[in-house]
């Protein structure tokens, strides 16, 4: 069949090789073309060759197209992946140090709180251009977006550009299949709602062979030290809440006020076992160390030869939602779309991640109704905060992006708000490069005292043609 697949980021080696395998182990898909976009020339032909390697496995007629030009990667496209990253760690490092100058100690940064918001702020700008692009050069395809922050991004998408987008995470099914396994449950014999917002959505029902497991989850996670050290911060939300949140101990423990607001809290979760518990700067750590390394190893990798075993199809949602998109086998998975009514306690129109399922006709989100009062209260927080930063940035107003930053709980539970207004100037101030379309590059309190009291109601697509 005649069908293009848009990579845009296609550097990000892992994520293109792993997504293409997946994509070829489906009949109908064997044929696509796959146009490879990246704006590193040596990292997007790394990819290509691992993406022309695969082809040549699967002895499939897909065609691979490599470019550095993106209008040329999206022409015609029907489906776009989105994995970009602006800037490398000599700029989203600050996200990270100068939050912690202030005594706010951030694990990973880039989805909510100060990190999250600087890294949304820089990133809008591109994620837009690409959606542009899409209007006038392939309007009926659908984004499905891997860049963070998720919510945020998607969310002002859905605001500024008319066309199809959802937002997919590994966290949703990656901890059903650890909730599964903690059990000895089969994963293929469970079955799951899970709602609430990127990197913060909740179990709201967990069943094995049709029978709620949350009580055996419950008793194994305070029975077994090895499990509950696995993931401290989550088990410990989950057996205060009531509810199993998605998304690692390292990411949760920046999202809420109790975990990283002492020193003596901190290194106990750093103590948990699982892949992220919670140490500071952890993943800039990681890539700070790759740098030097990370030619050597995709070097090294495409010398391998490839086994039978690493042709076989992994548990990532896109290649199964393109194969729907493209006439195969309806999905579900849990996706990152507007909310219409969706979760009726969290605010309207912001993204939410709920149950979709997608089929040749487009993805169609699933009623969930309310989350349960002993979540929803920090999801509605989370939330609003994401969608006044999205305000802040559509109309490049830094009162906003300030005020959104003080109502974050961990901020909140560390600063003051005119310690944080610092911050939050110290950071406007090194990343103004990238924050052109702001008015100003500051926050003081003379501008704060011009607001009205009832903020006018404003035409976000107009702001941004």
């Amino acid at each position: 069949m005649t069908y293009k697949i848009a990579f845009i980021g296609a550097g990000s080696f892992e994520f293109t090789r792993e997504l293409v395998r997946d994509i070829l182990t489906f009949p109908r898909l064997r044929g696509v073309t796959f146009s490879l976009m990246d704006i590193d020339e040596e990292r997007l032909e790394f990819s290509r060759r691992a993406v022309e390697k695969l082809v040549s496995a699967f002895d499939t007629p897909a065609r691979v197209e490599a470019t550095l030009n993106r209008q040329e990667a999206l022409e015609g496209a029907d489906v776009v992946l989105t994995t970009i990253l602006v800037g490398d760690t000599s700029v989203w490092r600050h996200d990270i140090e100068i939050p912690k100058k202030y005594s706010i100690d951030t694990c990973v940064g880039d989805t909510r709180g100060p990190s999250g918001i600087f890294r949304f702020l820089r990133t809008l700008p591109p994620m837009l251009e690409i959606a542009r692009d899409m209007e006038r050069l392939c309007p009926n395809a659908t984004m499905l977006n891997y860049t963070n922050p998720m919510a945020m991004l998607v969310g002002a998408l859905n605001r500024l550009s008319s066309i199809r987008v959802t937002g997919l995470c590994h966290s949703v099914q990656g901890t059903a299949q650890m909730l599964a396994r903690w059990i000895g449950a089969p994963v293929e014999e469970i079955d799951y709602v899970c709602a609430g917002i990127n990197h913060q959505a909740w179990f709201l029902d967990f069943r094995w062979n049709g029978v709620d497991v949350y009580p055996l989850i419950r008793k194994t996670v305070l029975e077994n030290q090895d499990i509950y050290n696995e993931e401290i911060v989550r088990n410990e939300m989950f057996l205060h809440l009531g509810y199993y949140p998605t998304e690692s101990s390292g990411h949760n423990s920046e999202y809420n006020w109790w975990f990283r607001k002492r020193p003596d809290v901190i290194e106990r979760i750093q103590k948990g076992t699982g892949w992220n518990p919670g140490e500071y700067a952890y993943v800039l750590k990681e890539y700070q160390q790759r740098e030097h390394t990370w030619k050597d190893e995709i070097k090294a990798d495409l010398e391998r030869p490839l086994t039978e075993e690493g042709l076989q199809r992994g548990e990532e949602y896109a290649a199964y939602i393109i194969n729907a998109l493209a006439g195969g086998e309806p999905y579900r998975f849990n996706g990152n779309v507007p909310n219409t009514q969706l979760v009726t306690n969290l605010p309207q129109g912001a993204c939410v991640e709920v149950p979709v399922v997608v089929d040749k006709a487009g993805i169609h989100p699933i009623h969930v109704g309310e989350l349960p009062p002993p979540v929803a209260m920090l999801t509605y927080l989370n939330s609003s905060i994401e969608e006044l930063a999205i305000e802040g940035a559509i109309e490049g107003d830094p009162i906003k992006v300030f005020q959104a930053i003080a109502h974050d709980p961990l901020t909140a539970a560390v600063l003051t708000l005119d310690e944080i207004r610092d911050m939050v100037n110290e950071l406007f101030a090194v990343h103004a490069p990238y924050l052109p379309y702001f008015k100003k590059h500051r926050v003081d309190l003379t501008d704060i005292g011009r607001y009205r009291r009832r903020w006018p109601k404003v035409d976000h697509r107009a702001l941004w043609e």
